[in-house]
């Protein structure tokens, strides 16, 4: 598929997928992809960041390809390895035959045949549906060098291997970079991207993704999981489910046949909401009831 021609179209596209998003978001994407500018997206875990990404390479029909980020990670990890294990075989294959010309043998130990492509890489390479979408997944993980590594990288789309040379991008991907701000990400990486802050939905929003994504639950479940998450958001609680959770919620409900939230039903599936401990037991029992009856008179009065 072609580059969506107008914001609407890209909330379309996405809608096809099961991506529910607004028109701000849609808007920076739309330009991203008009612009071939990268997209950082910050917000909450839980949001929506990674899975716009996917929405984007199943409405586009692209490849996606994926670099988690992680504390550590460097740029040979990101771009390329050499598979040395293959490397050791053939150098004593060649020693057995008697064939080991040095000069040969390093040329073929150090080609295509050998070479291990990371993201970073394959994202560099032709694709006959067009070029692929390139996630950098939570860049927040990472540190300062990798950054640096990567602002150049971004710049003129292309890396080298000293034992290869320079491998430019015909066509740039698309890149999508996410973070979840546990640490601020250096401003000269953000200048090269459009961003957007991607935060929690309103109500009649999240309701809505929760019918594309689980569409099996009733719509009165429906707003009283929404609404019952919301609420919970509110609460002085470690770490606030997101929007990834309220859709675990209720796939475990509908799993477990419930059709009207309870106190009981709450504090059965905790698990599914909330990653804490310490949370768990401080929204068990009462402050469940609480909680829930607040989010029911909101519905109410909605």
């Amino acid at each position: 598929m072609t580059v969506p021609a107008s914001i609407d179209e890209v909330q379309k596209v996405l809608s096809d997928t099961g991506y529910v998003c607004g028109r701000a978001l849609a808007t920076v994407v739309f330009l991203s992809l008009k612009l071939g500018r990268p997209l950082f997206l910050e917000g909450e875990a839980g949001v929506g960041k990674t899975e716009i990404a996917k929405a984007l390479s199943a409405a586009l029909g692209r490849r996606l390809i994926r670099l988690q980020c992680y504390e550590g990670l460097d740029a040979s990890s990101a771009v390329y390895e050499w598979n040395f294990p293959a490397q050791m075989i053939a150098i004593r294959t060649a020693e057995a035959q008697g064939n080991a010309d040095r000069d040969i043998l390093n040329r073929e130990l150090f080609g295509p045949d050998f070479l291990i492509e990371r993201p970073l890489l394959q994202a560099m390479r032709p694709d006959e549906n067009g070029a692929p979408i390139l996630l950098i997944d939570e860049l927040d993980r990472t540190d300062e060098p990798f950054e640096a590594f990567l602002l150049e990288a971004l710049s003129d789309f292309q890396v080298t291997i000293p034992e290869i040379g320079t491998i430019k991008a015909p066509e740039p991907p698309i890149v999508i970079l996410t973070s979840n701000r546990t640490r601020e990400v250096h401003d000269a990486l953000k200048r090269r991207c459009l961003y957007h802050w991607v935060d929690y939905p309103g109500f009649d929003r999240e309701v809505e993704i929760l019918h594309a994504r689980a569409p099996e639950v009733a719509d009165t479940l429906s707003r009283q999981i929404v609404a019952f998450v919301q609420s919970l958001r509110t609460e002085d609680i470690f770490k606030k489910p997101g929007v990834a959770e309220t859709i675990d919620w209720a796939k475990c409900l509908l799993a477990l046949d419930v059709i009207d939230l309870s106190p009981q039903v709450i504090s059965d599936t905790l698990g599914a909401i909330l990653k804490y401990q310490d949370d768990i037991q401080k929204i068990q029992g009462s402050e469940a009831k609480r909680i829930l009856d607040e989010a029911k008179k909101q519905i109410e009065a909605a």
